[in-house]
C-alpha cells in the first residue's frame, strides 16, 4: 500500500499558469477548476500557487488585478519523482510542510498528489476503522 508509487495516486494533467498572468486570473482559474493549486510555469516549475497565497494577499491588501502570480507563488517548490512510492510523497509532505506535491520529471511537471489525495487513498487502502464507537466514549466526546 505505501510503497505504491505516487504515479497511482496522482491527478494528470495538471492546470498550469503563466508567470505574469494576474493575481485574478488565478483566482478564476481555481475556483472554475474547483483545485486547490496551480503549477506557474508551462515547462519547467517555476512556482506553485495556491488559494492560500491567494487569500493571504488579499489580507495583505495587495491588488489581485494588477499583481502577477509571480508575486504570490511559492518559490522554491518542494516536488517529488514519478518513481517515489506514496510514503515518499507522505514524508516529504510533513516534513516540508506542504498539501500540495507536484510530480516532477526532468524539471517538469507531470501530476500532483495533495492531502486530500492521501487522506482519500489511505483509508481505502490500509486503515480498519471501527464500525462501532468504543463503549467508554460518549458522543462527541474525545480523548
Amino acid at each position: 500500500m505505501i510503497d505504491t508509487p505516487v504515479t497511482e495516486l496522482m491527478t494528470s494533467p495538471i492546470r498550469t499558469i503563466d508567470p505574469e498572468a494576474t493575481g485574478v486570473a488565478a483566482a478564476r482559474e481555481l475556483t472554475e477548476q474547483k483545485i486547490g493549486s496551480l503549477v506557474v510555469g508551462e515547462g519547467r516549475i517555476e512556482g506553485i500557487v495556491t488559494e492560500t497565497d491567494i487569500v493571504a494577499g488579499v489580507a495583505d491588501g495587495i491588488d489581485l488585478s494588477e499583481t502577477p502570480v509571480s508575486a504570490l507563488m511559492s518559490d522554491p517548490v518542494v516536488t517529488i519523482s514519478p518513481t517515489d512510492s506514496v510514503r515518499a510523497a507522505g514524508e516529504r509532505m510533513g516534513r516540508n510542510n506542504v498539501k500540495k506535491l507536484p510530480i516532477a520529471r526532468n524539471g517538469e511537471a507531470v501530476g500532483i498528489v495533495t492531502t486530500t489525495d492521501l487522506a482519500r487513498f489511505v483509508p481505502k487502502n490500509a486503515v480498519r476503522m471501527s464500525r462501532q464507537p468504543e463503549p467508554d466514549i460518549e458522543k462527541g466526546e474525545f480523548e
